[in-house]
């Protein structure tokens, strides 16, 4: 026999059963357009550019600078600076085209990131002289024909500039007799220190008496 239900414990029961529902729509509504509490800015967020501030001091003036945190050093004195004789050659590190000086030190300026020389003093093929005053080691290498087409000629210099300043400064290389003593420019010393700058031209020969004429000159 049927049982027939009272309007009102109808009316009851669906509401109870409205009210489940809603709820359980409520709980598969995705976090992300569920109300959210509001962020609080993070001071210490980079800015929504993604942009980084970047100081550097290049052949003596200072430059502030706002770059990717990708921008390899290379790239921001060609592309944002202008400064193009340091050459992107294999960008890899491996030809030496690109070596600037930075704090004195030589390095492959596409390896590095800007960012990471914040405040640095970096020195380029163009800080090193100008043609109306040419910096030793650029005379020596136009007096010994140390380049031909010139491509890895900025690098060469800047290289040549900084293996000196390591000789002097008693840094040993690979060909060292003795690390712990005095080091000298000596022929075997050079081509060591220079075997990382390459010349597709094969001028090595005449590079060598260059570099061995400003460090006689620096004696």
């Amino acid at each position: 026999m049927k049982t027939q239900t009272s309007p009102a414990l109808e009316v009851r029961r669906r509401s109870l059963l409205a009210g489940g529902v809603a709820s359980a729509a409520g709980s598969l509504v995705p976090m992300s357009v569920q109300a959210q509490p509001a962020s609080v800015p993070n001071p210490a967020s980079p800015p929504a550019s993604g942009l980084m501030p970047v100081s550097l001091k290049v052949n003596g003036r200072s430059h502030a600078l706002d770059l990717d945190p990708r921008t390899t050093l290379l790239d921001a004195l060609r592309e944002h600076l202008h400064l193009t004789g340091s050459k992107k050659g294999c960008d890899h590190g491996q030809c030496g085209a690109c070596t600037v000086l930075v704090n004195g030190r030589r390095i492959n300026s596409c390896l590095s990131l800007a960012a990471m020389h914040d405040g640095d003093e970096v020195t380029t093929i163009e800080g090193l002289g100008t043609p109306g005053k040419l910096h030793p080691m650029q005379a020596a290498f136009v007096k010994h024909d140390g380049f031909q087409c010139g491509y890895c000629t900025p690098g060469q210099i800047c290289s040549a500039v900084g293996t000196l300043q390591e000789i002097r400064a008693g840094i040993p290389s690979h060909v060292s007799v003795d690390v712990t003593a005095i080091q000298k420019v000596t022929p075997e010393e050079i081509r060591e220190r220079m075997s990382g700058n390459l010349c597709r031209c094969g001028a090595y020969a005449n590079m060598l008496d260059a570099i061995q004429e400003v460090a006689g000159g620096q004696a």
